[in-house]
């Protein structure tokens, strides 16, 4: 069964957790942990990171319709929530998982290069410092793994099994 979610409220929800990522502020904003300078790893900057620019949105099941209420535990362990559009249906991955098979400077190279599908920004991944994705990279990896793997990428056309997001094709 698809469940589809309004175009207007789906437009909406890629906008917002698109935008957050853009407007990240390159320092320390007002409510960041106190703790957050203290690091010399970059995790507390890493957390911070995660916690201000969407990451959860997608990569933590429950996290947007819970208004952010997901123990910690849980972060970043992927979604079996599809997004589907012309590009066909993809799923925000188990960073958890993920980072523990790629080293630091491969993921800098896989943040400035790759080309995400959608909902993914993209342009707001590779909008960050070489030093805020070391941290980011440094707080996942100290979670450590959990969970299980998200469903896998379904070319345009594959029936899915869950629930997902419907994008419409872009205007001609």
């Amino acid at each position: 069964m698809v469940h589809r979610i309004p175009l207007v409220a789906a437009a909406l929800a890629a906008a917002v957790f698109g935008a957050v990522a853009v407007v990240t502020p390159p320092v320390y904003a007002v409510g960041a942990s106190a703790t957050a300078g203290k690091h010399a790893d970059g995790t507390a900057r890493g957390r911070y990171l995660i916690r201000t620019s969407g990451c959860n949105d997608c990569h933590t099941a429950g996290f947007a319709t819970t208004d952010g209420k997901v123990p910690e535990k849980d972060w970043l362990t992927g979604d079996a929530l599809g997004w589907q559009g012309p590009w066909g249906t993809t799923y925000a991955p188990n960073l958890r998982m993920y980072f523990q098979t790629i080293d630091e400077r491969s993921w800098l190279e896989v943040a400035r290069a790759r080309e995400f599908r959608p909902p993914m920004p993209g342009p707001s991944l590779r909008a960050m410092t070489d030093d805020d994705l070391r941290a980011v990279y440094r707080y996942v990896r100290a979670l450590g793994p959990a969970g299980g793997p998200a469903p896998a990428y379904a070319p345009p056309g594959h029936q899915v099994a869950g629930p997902v997001v419907v994008f419409p094709a872009p205007p001609k």
